[in-house]
C-alpha cells in the first residue's frame, strides 16, 4: 500500500487546518507557502464555537495552542459609546457549548504549523500552476522540483491562481465598497473586557482584547477602491480620534507603531459562488473557494470547517490504489469521490454565509443619518436572546457528514 501524498497550497489557517487534518489521517503533506517566511505583525482573529468545534474534531486545542483570550462581554455600540447590543460569554458558552475566544493571528498559525511534522511547510514555495487534475497530479512550483500529488489542496487566498486557472469563466472578485485598516497594539494599562465593533456613518471601529495585554483594532471606511493616505497612523486618528473611549487611546497606541505595522487592505468578496469546490484532484478551501466580507468573523472559521470537512470525507493516507476503488465510502472510497462528496457538503453552507456577510457588511456602512439612525434603533429594540438566536445556523452548523 502506497502512503498518499497531498500538496497544500498556501499556509495559511484553512492550508495548516487541512495539513493537520490530513496528517492525521495517514497522508503524507507537503505545504508550498509563497512568503518567505512565516506572518510576525498584522491582525487577530475570532474563533466562533462552531470553528472550535471542528478543531476539537481533529484534536487541536486552540485555547491551550495560544494563550487566547475570552473576552467578558461582546457587542455593537455607537461611536458616542452608547450600546446598541451586548452579550455575555457566558450566556454564549451556555447556549453553544464553548464561549469563542480571540487570537493573534501568527501566534495561530505558528501553533497550527508546530503541529506538523519538521519540514512539512515549505516557506518562499510559491505554487505556480496544477497539471493533469484529473489523473494523478503534479504541482509546479516557481523555486523548486515539481511535487507529485494524489490529492492537491488549493488554499492560496483571496486572489487564488488555481481558482482563476480552472475557473477561467467566473467573475471573480467583488469589491465590496469598503477598505480595512488592522493592528496589533500593546496596552496592558488600559485593562478593556469587551470585544466591541462601533458603527458610526459608514465607519467601524473594532477592538479585541488579547490574553497577552495587546488588542487587535480594525477599522472600516466607505472610500473608492485603491484609496491610500500617506500615513495611516494620522488617517485612523482623523477619522476615529473623536470616538468614544477607550479608541482614542488605543490610536495613541497606533501612533508609537512603524506604518508598515499597520495594514489596510480594500475589501472584496467572491462576486458568484464557484460552480463546485473541486475539479479533479484539486479541492479549494477557505477565500480561495469563497472569499467573503470581515462581517461576520466567519472568513477564517469557515476556511477550518472545510478543512476538516474535507479530511474526513477523504479516504485515508495509507488505503488502496484508490484509482480503481469508487465506492465513495469515507475512509477507503476514491479520491475523486470524496471531493464531489465535499462539494456537496460545504457549497451552500459556506455560499449561504458570504451572502450574509456582504449584508451585514451594507448595515454597517450605511452613511446616511437617517438611514444609520433607524439602523441603530432596530439594533437596539432586539432582544439579546432573540440576536444570539440569529447566530444559531453559523454557530451550531458545524457537521460532520455522515
Amino acid at each position: 500500500m502506497e502512503e498518499r501524498h497531498a500538496v497544500v497550497a498556501g499556509a495559511g489557517i484553512g492550508g495548516l487546518t487541512a495539513a493537520i487534518a490530513l496528517y492525521r489521517r495517514g497522508w503524507h503533506v507537503t505545504v508550498c507557502e509563497r512568503s518567505p517566511e512565516p506572518p510576525i505583525t498584522g491582525a487577530g482573529i475570532g474563533l466562533a464555537p462552531n470553528a472550535l468545534r471542528a478543531l476539537d474534531a481533529i484534536g487541536v486545542d486552540a485555547v491551550r495552542a495560544t494563550g487566547s483570550a475570552i473576552p467578558a462581554t461582546m457587542g455593537v455600540r455607537r461611536s458616542a459609546g452608547q450600546w446598541l447590543t451586548r452579550a455575555g460569554t457566558a450566556e454564549m458558552a451556555a447556549r453553544y457549548g464553548i464561549a469563542p475566544i480571540a487570537v493573534p493571528r501568527p501566534a495561530f498559525t505558528a501553533a497550527l504549523a508546530a503541529a506538523l511534522p519538521p519540514g512539512t511547510v515549505r516557506y518562499g514555495t510559491a505554487v505556480t500552476a496544477v497539471d493533469d487534475a484529473e489523473g494523478r497530479p503534479t504541482v509546479r512550483t516557481a523555486s523548486g522540483p515539481d511535487l507529485p500529488a494524489d490529492l492537491v489542496v488549493a488554499a492560496d487566498g483571496i486572489n487564488s491562481p488555481l481558482r482563476r486557472a480552472y475557473f477561467p469563466s467566473h467573475p471573480g472578485l467583488n469589491y465590496i465598497g469598503e477598505t480595512a485598516w488592522r493592528a496589533l497594539v500593546d496596552a496592558p494599562d488600559l485593562r478593556v473586557p469587551a470585544m466591541s465593533e462601533t458603527w458610526g456613518r459608514g465607519q467601524r471601529f473594532g477592538v479585541t482584547p488579547l490574553s497577552d495585554g495587546r488588542y487587535y483594532l480594525y477599522a472600516t471606511a466607505v472610500v473608492p477602491a485603491g484609496t491610500r493616505s500617506a500615513d495611516p497612523r494620522a488617517e485612523l486618528r482623523d477619522r476615529f480620534g473623536t470616538w468614544h473611549d477607550p479608541i482614542p487611546a488605543l490610536l495613541d497606541r497606533v501612533g508609537r507603531l512603524a506604518p508598515a505595522d499597520v495594514l489596510q487592505n480594500d475589501l472584496y468578496d467572491l462576486a458568484a459562488p464557484l460552480p463546485r469546490l473541486h475539479h479533479g484532484r484539486i479541492a479549494w478551501l477557505g477565500d480561495a473557494a469563497h472569499a467573503m466580507a470581515p462581517n461576520l468573523g466567519q472568513g477564517g472559521c469557515q476556511a477550518i470547517e472545510d478543512a476538516v470537512v474535507l479530511a474526513h470525507l477523504l479516504p485515508t493516507g495509507n488505503g488502496t490504489d484508490d484509482r480503481t476503488d469508487t465506492t465513495g465510502a469515507t475512509g477507503k472510497g476514491s479520491v475523486p469521490a470524496a471531493l464531489a462528496a465535499y462539494t456537496a457538503a460545504r457549497r451552500d453552507r459556506t455560499d449561504a454565509v458570504r451572502v450574509r456577510a456582504r449584508r451585514v457588511g451594507r448595515l454597517g456602512a450605511l452613511r446616511h443619518p437617517l438611514a444609520a439612525a433607524a439602523r441603530d434603533l432596530a439594533v437596539r429594540a432586539t432582544p439579546t436572546r432573540l440576536a444570539l438566536r440569529g447566530m444559531d445556523d453559523l454557530f451550531n452548523g458545524f457537521r460532520l457528514p455522515g
